[in-house]
C-alpha cells in the first residue's frame, strides 16, 4: 500500500520529491531587482572609466585644434641678455593675443638646452642659427627641427688695443671661436672684407682655420671659447665674436672695429624637436614669433640688451 503523498507548498515553498531533508527552499523574489542593481553598476564603472579618459584628452577649441592648457616653455642662452627681453616681451605683449602663456627658461650649457629641447622638456629654443645646432645635434645624436627665423645677431671684430681695421699690424694675433660654426661665421666675415682668402672649393660658412689660402697680413689665429671672448680680449689684438657677449663682459661698444651685415643664413631660428614639429604648441610658437609686432620691436626698441644686438633678419 502507498502511503500517502503530501502535496506540494504551493505558496514560497520548494520541495525535493522523494527526498524529505527536513527544511526547505524558498525561491527568491528579488532577481529582477538585483540584475538591474548589476546593469546599473556595470554601466556607472564604464561611465567612470569615459569621463577619466576624457579628462586626461586636451580640450579641443571651437575650430578643431587642441586647447592649451600649460606655458609653452621657450629657451634662451643666460649669458645672452637680450635674448631673455625678447623672450619677456613675446610673452607679455604678444602670446596672450593668442591666448597662450610663455615661460622664459635659461639653461647655459648649449648640450642640455638641446637635449631638453629634442626630449620635449622645453618646447622651442631661439639661441642659435641653423649650423650650431647641427653641429650639437649630429654630435650628441639629438633629433632638431627648425621651423622659421626670428633674428639675427651682430658679430663683429673687436679691439682693446686698435680703434680701426686698418691699424691691426701684421701678425696681429686675432681670435677666433673654437666651435666651427662660429669659426666659419668669423673667417667668411674676414673674407668678405678681403682681409684673408679661403679655399674656393669650401663652402664659406664651413671655413676652418686650415681653409686659410691667403692671408695678406699675416695674422696669428687663435682659437678661444665662444663665451670667453670677452675676459680674454686684452690678451689677444682683435677678437670676433657676437656683440652680446662682449656686452655680458662689460666690453664697450666702441671697442667693435668691424660690424658688416651678417649673412642670413646666421639668422637664429625657433627651434624644435623634430617629434614635437607638428603639434599644436608648436605651431602656436611659430603664430607668436611671426607676429609683426616682434619684427617691429628688433627695430624700434630702445632696450640696450637689444638695441644693436638682436636684428631683424637681413635680407642677403
Amino acid at each position: 500500500m502507498n502511503p500517502e503523498k503530501k502535496a506540494p507548498a504551493t505558496t514560497g515553498e520548494h520541495t525535493t520529491a522523494g527526498h524529505d531533508h527536513g527544511f526547505t527552499l524558498r525561491k527568491s523574489r528579488s532577481v529582477l531587482p538585483w540584475s538591474l542593481a548589476a546593469i546599473a553598476t556595470v554601466v556607472a564603472l564604464a561611465l567612470g572609466l569615459v569621463v577619466i579618459q576624457q579628462s586626461n584628452r586636451p580640450a579641443v577649441a571651437a575650430g578643431g585644434e587642441a586647447e592649451i592648457t600649460r606655458p609653452l616653455k621657450v629657451h634662451y642662452e643666460p649669458a645672452m641678455a637680450g635674448e631673455e627681453s625678447l623672450v619677456e616681451f613675446v610673452a607679455e605683449e604678444i602670446a596672450p593675443d593668442y591666448g597662450v602663456e610663455i615661460e622664459a627658461v635659461g639653461i647655459a650649457d648649449a648640450v642640455q638646452a638641446n637635449r631638453a629641447v629634442a626630449e620635449g622638456q622645453v618646447d622651442a629654443t631661439i639661441f642659435e642659427h641653423q649650423w650650431y645646432m647641427k653641429q650639437v645635434a649630429e654630435g650628441n645624436d639629438f633629433d632638431l627641427s627648425t621651423t622659421v627665423e626670428i633674428y639675427q645677431w651682430a658679430f663683429g671684430l673687436y679691439s682693446t688695443r686698435y680703434d680701426a681695421v686698418e691699424d691691426l699690424p701684421d701678425g696681429a694675433t686675432v681670435a677666433v671661436p673654437t666651435d666651427l660654426a662660429n669659426q666659419g661665421q668669423a673667417l667668411w666675415l674676414l673674407e668678405r672684407e678681403g682681409l684673408i682668402g679661403l679655399d674656393s672649393d669650401i663652402e664659406p660658412r664651413t671655413a676652418q682655420l686650415k681653409d686659410v689660402v691667403e692671408n695678406p697680413r699675416r695674422f696669428d689665429f687663435t682659437e678661444i671659447d665662444l663665451l670667453s671672448m670677452a675676459r680674454t680680449l686684452d690678451s689677444v689684438d682683435a677678437a670676433l665674436g657676437y656683440t652680446n657677449i662682449f656686452d655680458a663682459g662689460k666690453i664697450g661698444r666702441d671697442q667693435g672695429i668691424l660690424f658688416p651685415d651678417p649673412p642670413r643664413t646666421y639668422a637664429s631660428w625657433l627651434i624644435v624637436g623634430t617629434d614635437f614639429k607638428d603639434t599644436p604648441e608648436t605651431r602656436k610658437l611659430v603664430e607668436v614669433f611671426s607676429d609683426p609686432r616682434f619684427e617691429e620691436y628688433l627695430k624700434t626698441t630702445d632696450n640696450p640688451l637689444v638695441a644693436g644686438v638682436l636684428t631683424p633678419v637681413s635680407e642677403q
